[in-house]
C-alpha cells in the first residue's frame, strides 16, 4: 500500500493530515520563518539565503534569487533552473512537483498552485486532496500577481501577463493574459533556435 506522500506525488486522492506530511509542512514553515527573517543587508546575507534554499528545494541552479517573504508547502518538490528570479511575496504550493526552467523571472505576488480539491462537494467535504504537477519552461516571464493553476505547463520563451489566471497549458513563444488566460500575441522564436 502506498503512503499518503506517494499518493500525493502520484496525483491520487490523499490525506493531508497524514503525520509524515504534517511533519514535512512544519519543517517547511520553520525553514521559511528563518529564511524570511534573514537580513538582506549584504551579499553574504543573499548567499546565506541561497544556501538555505539549495538544501531545502529538490534542486536549484547555482545562480538564483527569491526575495523574501516567500512561502511554500514542502520545498522538496520545487526544482528551479539557473538564473531563476522570484520577486517579493510569492507562493508555491508544491504538493506535486514544480519544475521551473532556466532564466525564468517572476513578478511580485506570483502564485503557483499544484494543490487542488475534488469539485464534487460530497467528496470534497470528506477531506481528501489532490495535486497535479506544474512545468514552466526556459526564458519565461510570470507577471506580478498571476496565478498558475494545477497541472499547467508553460512553454519556453512565453510571457504571462500580470494578474492572469492560467488554467490551461501555454505553448512556447506567446503572451497570455486575462482570466482565464488566453493567447494575446504570438512571439517570434529566439534567433538561436
Amino acid at each position: 500500500m502506498s503512503s499518503e506522500r506517494e499518493r500525493m506525488l502520484d496525483g491520487l486522492l490523499y490525506d493531508a493530515s497524514d503525520a509524515e506530511l504534517v511533519a514535512m509542512r512544519r519543517h517547511a514553515r520553520n525553514v521559511l520563518r528563518e529564511y524570511n527573517a534573514t537580513p538582506a543587508d549584504t551579499d553574504e546575507d543573499d548567499a546565506r539565503r541561497r544556501e538555505m534554499l539549495k538544501k531545502f528545494f529538490g534542486s536549484t541552479g547555482n545562480s538564483f534569487k527569491i526575495e523574501p517573504p516567500f512561502f511554500c508547502d514542502y520545498g522538496c518538490n520545487i526544482y528551479v533552473g539557473e538564473a531563476f528570479y522570484m520577486n517579493f511575496d510569492c507562493v508555491i504550493l508544491d504538493c506535486a512537483r514544480v519544475d521551473i526552467g532556466r532564466d525564468v523571472m517572476c513578478g511580485p505576488k506570483v502564485q503557483i498552485y499544484t494543490a487542488r480539491h475534488p469539485v464534487i462537494a460530497a467528496e470534497r467535504i470528506k477531506g481528501p486532496e489532490l495535486a497535479s504537477p506544474i512545468k514552466i519552461g526556459d526564458n519565461v516571464w510570470l507577471g506580478g500577481g498571476c496565478i498558475i493553476c494545477p497541472g499547467v505547463t508553460i512553454g519556453d520563451n512565453s510571457t504571462v501577463a500580470a494578474g492572469a489566471v492560467v488554467t490551461k497549458d501555454v505553448p512556447a513563444n506567446v503572451v497570455v493574459g486575462g482570466n482565464p488566460a488566453t493567447i494575446i500575441k504570438e512571439l517570434p522564436p529566439p534567433a538561436d533556435s
